[in-house]
């Protein structure tokens, strides 16, 4: 549905280094600048050191099971992150819809979610 996905970010290595944990149990990796998360060879989220961060933007990455929600979720807690929803099913959004959610140091809402 999309290419691509830029977030404004106050300081881009201190927003990379977030990224880069939280973002490993799913599989991403950070491009050679740190400032491209994705897919090897094919980042898709992109950081932009601008003086006026974004935050209020929610984006969700697909983990391939559930204990990859869970890694994300512990990542993303040590790595500066806060609780903004902790591992669990979400039968609101189906029963299925398995997720976690945190707030990134700028404010954006990020989410593992797992649909099995």
């Amino acid at each position: 549905m999309y290419d691509h996905i830029g977030l404004r970010v106050k300081n881009a290595a201190a927003s990379g280094k977030f990224f880069a944990a939280a973002l490993k149990p799913l599989g991403f990796v950070a491009n050679e600048t740190a400032t491209g998360f994705g897919p090897p060879g094919a980042p898709a989220l992109w950081l932009h050191e601008t003086k006026k961060a974004g935050g209020g933007v929610h984006v969700a990455f697909v983990a391939k099971d559930r204990k990859a929600v869970d890694a994300f979720y512990v990542a993303a807690l040590n790595a500066g992150g806060r609780d903004n929803g902790r591992p669990g099913l979400r039968a609101d959004y189906s029963p299925t819809y398995y997720a976690a959610f945190v707030v990134d140091p700028d404010g954006n809402n990020v989410e593992a979610v797992c649909i099995e």
